[in-house]
């Protein structure tokens, strides 16, 4: 699975709009928009901040494995 539709699928599920987790990211509604469509890319700072946010694995939320473990 595509990292920008997971990050959109576990946002949608925890139901967060993407004007709360571009607070989160110090970004923009718009911004943070980017990133799931595509039009910008995920930072390395910002996947962290995701991880911890959603207590995720990295590997989960960029779609390595479909298995959710706890971020570490």
């Amino acid at each position: 699975m595509d990292y920008r539709m997971r990050i959109r699928n576990i946002r949608e599920d925890r139901d967060f709009t993407q004007a709360q987790i571009g607070a989160l990211l110090n970004k923009s509604q718009q911004g943070y928009n980017h990133i799931e469509a595509g039009r910008a890319e995920l930072k390395i700072e910002d996947l962290i901040k995701l991880c911890r946010f959603y207590n995720l694995s990295a590997d989960y939320v960029i779609g390595l494995t479909n298995t959710p473990k706890p971020f570490k």
